[in-house]
């Protein structure tokens, strides 16, 4: 028996189980989750439900009669602790609840963890995290309750901004505290950090950057287990910024305990090839605890790792060939999206090494893109509230194709009209 263990019950976990089945493997499948929930989509977790507009099916992926027909065996709530492999790459997984499941083939899709941040005062009442399920339905009701105004948000990449957006949206006072020079820097252009700047400002958020942080201060009694609740968060000048609930949203650590058990290679997650196999050669890992070679055809050398639901996908895909002893390699255009209140970014290429920008379209308007190149060739673009635009640089990217700057500049001319294909990508 090679019974498959894919340790994650997430998007890609999930992939890899579907895949499998749809590729006539008839091997038993233990799909294994420390959340008690089924699993479940990540992105809405930071926009449609904590407004309050989801319920719990909205965001499932896959019904429990999905499973049972598939005869992929569930089992949420309990963490896989310890796991250990023979020299005839047989294995034996040992769960928190003192399950034993034995296999022959393994995937990591451990995704990761909310990064903490190590100053004083994040074990006060009101002081939040949003990566999972838990802490979602946790924030949720926080945020609707009517004595909490003043929110203080700790974090100005995609997870900061879209909370600050959606408790802006509920009418309370939120400060955003960026500790670096711009927002979401690690991902986008002065242009579009820019744009985000006066956009989250003009709807009445506080922006702070270079907001160094001295500590979150609060009360002495103990409440719900925590040291009393949060009052403010003060910074390294002294200023303390009032704070009835804080969400802290400073990126993610990848899950690579097990990984690291195993002996497999980890620097930043997983070491993986391009076909989604660790370093031992017969475990494969996909999704948010990856390091993985620069899938970007258009993208530069080394290795990346790639937090979207896209990448989750796709690299699922070549790690559920590489369980069936196919060769398979992962080659995509990446994209992303952030749902910011009203405003829709969305993301095609990475932009990573572009020497120019062309900014289409009016920032103030909020209906842009800004397009990315290097050495005259199109590799990205972030796109605000305009999807035919997003589609058509996707397109031109994943056939290999461009628009030449010039040609991007000018509005009046449709981007999917612009696309040149090199004669070398068509022969």
């Amino acid at each position: 028996m090679n019974a498959t263990l894919i340790v994650g019950a997430c998007q890609a976990g999930v992939q890899i189980a579907s895949i499998l089945r749809e590729r006539g493997d008839t091997e038993p499948i233990y799909l294994v989750g420390e959340e008690a929930h089924r699993p479940y989509q990540r992105p809405p977790l930071s926009k449609g439900w904590i407004k309050g507009e989801l319920q719990p099916d909205d965001v499932i992926l896959r019904s429990r009669e999905w499973f049972a027909e598939r005869d992929i065996e569930l089992i949420t709530g309990d963490r896989v602790v310890t796991v250990r492999r023979d020299a005839d790459g047989m294995g034996t997984a040992m769960t928190e609840g003192g399950r034993e499941i034995a296999f022959g083939r393994l995937a990591l899709t451990t995704g990761a963890a909310a990064r903490r941040l190590p100053l004083v005062g994040t074990d006060y009442h009101g002081v939040h995290y949003l990566r999972d399920a838990d802490q979602a339905i946790t924030l949720q009701p926080a945020l609707a309750e009517d004595r909490v105004q003043n929110i203080v948000v700790i974090g100005g990449g995609f997870i900061g901004l879209e909370t600050a957006a959606v408790a802006r949206g509920l009418g309370k006072n939120v400060t955003v505290l960026e500790a670096a020079p711009r927002l979401v820097g690690r991902v986008v252009a002065q242009e579009t950090s820019d744009f985000y700047l006066a956009a989250h400002r003009r709807r009445g958020t506080q922006v702070v950057l270079d907001g160094r942080i001295a500590r979150i201060v609060g009360g002495d009694a103990i409440v719900q287990g925590s040291l009393g609740s949060v009052t403010g968060v003060e910074l390294e000048d002294g200023t303390v910024i009032p704070a009835d609930l804080v969400l802290i949203g400073i990126g993610v650590v990848p899950r690579t305990e097990l990984a690291l058990q195993l002996g497999l290679d980890v620097a930043g997650g997983i070491l993986v090839d391009a076909a989604a196999r660790a370093s031992d050669g017969r475990t494969v890992a996909a999704g948010d605890c990856t390091m993985m070679p620069n899938p970007y055809p258009q993208g530069v050398g080394g290795r990346i790792r790639l937090e979207s639901v896209n990448n989750a996908l796709e690299q699922a895909k070549v790690a559920a060939a590489s369980l069936l002893g196919e060769d398979a390699e992962y080659r995509s255009v990446p994209w992303f999206w952030s749902d910011q209140g009203d405003l829709k970014l969305q993301i095609a290429g990475l932009s990573t090494g572009y020497d120019q920008v062309v900014v289409r379209g009016e920032p103030d308007s909020e209906k842009f893109a800004v397009l990315y190149y290097r050495a005259g060739s199109l590799i990205a673009a972030d796109v605000v509230n305009h999807p035919a635009e997003f589609l058509a640089v996707k397109s031109a990217l994943t056939k290999g194709g461009t628009i030449p700057p010039e040609v991007a500049a000018d509005v009046t001319i449709p981007l999917k009209s612009a696309v040149v294909i090199p004669e070398a990508v068509t022969a």
